[in-house]
């Protein structure tokens, strides 16, 4: 018996177009979902739209250099190719650029500005994560953009990245503010003292924690 034999059937799928109906849409859509072009990020919400004539997009501020946006108002067809494309995950978002995830180190959209991660490894608040060091479980209430080189443990002349227990982690790992909410019935969070370590050295988990 072959493993297709063994695995039971998934329901039927319906056969669908990826792409939308043209026949609904009007007509800068249209060419836009059917015109060769090529969409080059260029950072900052900017975008070269190569379609035969090159153009620059800047999204943020809804404007494009061809003639049909910045002489006659239009939502040109370039405009909306770069919308097509983001949505499609082909390029990356304003505010985000390719490069490699430094947690995970799969080529992932990472932020312009702050730490190398992608959305899928960078923390939330209400995380639960593991300290790799001591295996306590803990709750994140902050992730932040600052190196831990540059982030001094209060009470102290000791940055994070120094401390004696962060040996190892990366110095500029961006710095995850941290409670313990198991160890002690509490009212909120905001009773409960904060902690700060190196992204890497916390551990994720698939829970989240519920108030």
């Amino acid at each position: 018996m072959t493993h297709l034999e063994h695995t039971p059937a998934s329901p039927p799928r319906k056969k669908r177009p990826l792409a939308p109906d043209i026949r609904r849409l009007d007509d800068r859509s249209a060419r836009a979902w059917t015109e060769s072009m090529a969409v080059t990020p260029l950072g900052r919400g900017r975008y070269a739209v190569d379609a035969g004539d090159r153009y620059v997009v800047n999204l943020p501020e809804h404007r494009c250099s061809c003639p049909d946006a910045s002489i006659r108002g239009e939502t040109c067809k370039h405009l909306r190719r770069v919308a097509i494309e983001i949505t499609r995950h082909e390029v990356p978002p304003p505010g985000k650029r390719e490069g490699q995830c430094a947690a995970c180190g799969h080529d992932r959209f990472v932020p312009e500005d702050g730490p190398d991660l992608c959305d899928d490894c960078r923390f939330v608040a209400g995380d639960i994560a593991r300290d790799r060091e001591t295996g306590d479980r803990v709750v994140v209430v902050e992730s932040t953009d600052d190196p831990a080189d540059e982030w001094v443990v209060e009470g102290t002349d000791t940055t994070i990245a120094d401390y004696e227990t962060n040996e190892g982690y990366p110095s500029d790992d961006p710095v995850v503010v941290v409670v313990y909410p198991f160890s002690r019935r509490f009212e909120s969070f905001a009773d409960l003292k904060r902690y700060a370590f190196p992204h890497s050295r916390l551990e994720p988990t698939e829970e989240q924690f519920v108030v």
